[in-house]
């Protein structure tokens, strides 16, 4: 959530103002697409050939505030970037805080029990590999 922003006594900033009404949309916007308060982190979604390879930009959240889950084809990560204690008045907030929720339809069949994540320098990566039947194989030509 993001906190009202205190003004100085001076001149008025026209152009702050616009930022300021800019960022209180894409807030809004963004909460009501993802439900209240949840908001969506940037991520990369790679195939390769024997999985699909999903990095998250989480930073600042713990290993232990993330949930993964795999349904059938759907990857489903959430979790919770805590606010911090800090001292003193903002005087601009940008950072996002709270729940969080990523989804994503991962095309083929999944092996669901053998899905790998790690989480190094604010990136999650979830390597979800694909179930021996979706593999592709090469197919030999028999005759003359």
């Amino acid at each position: 959530m993001t906190l009202p922003v205190r003004r100085s006594a001076g001149r008025w900033d026209p152009v702050r103002e616009f930022e300021d009404l800019f960022d209180r949309m894409g807030s809004l916007l963004q909460n009501t697409i993802t439900g209240a308060g949840a908001w969506v982190p940037s991520a990369d979604v790679c195939e390769t050939d024997s999985a699909y390879v999903v990095e998250i930009d989480v930073p600042g959240v713990k290993r232990q505030d993330v949930t993964i889950e795999v349904t059938g084809n759907d990857l489903a990560v959430s979790g919770e970037l805590k606010e911090r204690e800090e001292e003193g008045t903002f005087r601009r907030r940008t950072r996002r805080v709270g729940q969080f929720e990523y989804r994503v339809a991962l095309p083929g069949d999944l092996d669901s029990e053998h899905v790998e994540a790690a989480m190094s320098d604010g990136v999650l990566t979830i390597r979800v590999p694909k179930a021996e039947r979706a593999k592709a194989r090469r197919v030999e030509i028999s005759g003359d």
